[in-house]
């Protein structure tokens, strides 16, 4: 079953300055208890493994978890929140059949 997880809060992804050896650490993020219970980020590059990358609190409440890529690469990807919900990130402006996705 697929919902939506609506909140007044945006999802947040950072991207970090390149490095020499031709990957980029991005971070997902999301506000605090939004939505409540587990959260991870799965996509095309943890090979759709909700266990691959759950989001861990950070100090200031939020949530996070951070993938390392190849610079160029596109991004395709959602969040699996605990009881089988999986929703989009409403702040990505690209979206397609897989979810959102972003260029790094």
């Amino acid at each position: 079953m697929q919902e939506k997880c609506k909140s007044g809060e945006r999802q947040l992804i950072k991207t970090a300055k390149p490095g020499r050896n031709g990957t980029v650490r991005v971070t997902f993020a999301l506000p605090r208890n939004t939505p409540g219970g587990a959260v991870s980020v799965v996509g095309d590059f943890n090979d759709w493994d909700p266990f691959a990358h759950p989001l861990r609190r950070r100090a200031n409440g939020t949530r996070s978890a951070t993938v390392t890529v190849a610079v160029g690469r596109t991004l395709h990807f959602r969040y699996l929140a605990e009881g089988g919900i999986w929703f989009d990130d409403e702040a990505v402006p690209h979206k397609d059949a897989q979810g959102g996705y972003v260029t790094v």
